[in-house]
């Protein structure tokens, strides 16, 4: 994996965005991060070079992931959303009806979460 591939993390917990950050930059990912779902999506609309992979937690405190994942889905279809949460099947559903294409439950391993950002990617290049 190179540094071509550019991830957007949304998350408002700051060890969990450090975490995300050590691990992909260590990987050679090219890793931006957000703290809210506001700024996330200024950044998305003002990145010149879209993002390959957005990956959000789904309880925000401004905007829900949720609501991220639709936005996102519907300027940008092709950029595979990988919501992340801590909560109950409710947070799942609503993710679904976004459109999220894959829902993890934390907490989870950072490596098997490569591993399934990669199978996205693949599939996304096809």
């Amino acid at each position: 994996m190179s540094n071509l591939y550019k991830i957007l993390v949304i998350d408002d917990e700051a060890e969990i965005l450090a975490l995300f950050n050590n691990f992909f930059k260590g990987k050679k990912y090219n890793i931006t991060s957000a703290s809210c779902g506001l700024d996330a999506l200024k950044i998305i609309e003002t990145e010149k070079d879209r993002f390959d992979i957005i990956i959000t937690d789904l309880v925000l405190p401004d905007i829900s992931g949720s609501a991220i994942t639709a936005i996102a889905k519907q300027k940008w279809p092709k950029i595979p959303i990988i919501a992340i949460t801590g909560g109950g099947k409710d947070l799942q559903v609503l993710a679904e009806e976004a459109q999220a294409d894959l829902i993890l439950s934390k907490p989870f391993n950072l490596s098997g979460l490569e591993k399934k950002i990669i199978k996205l990617l693949k599939k996304k290049n096809k």
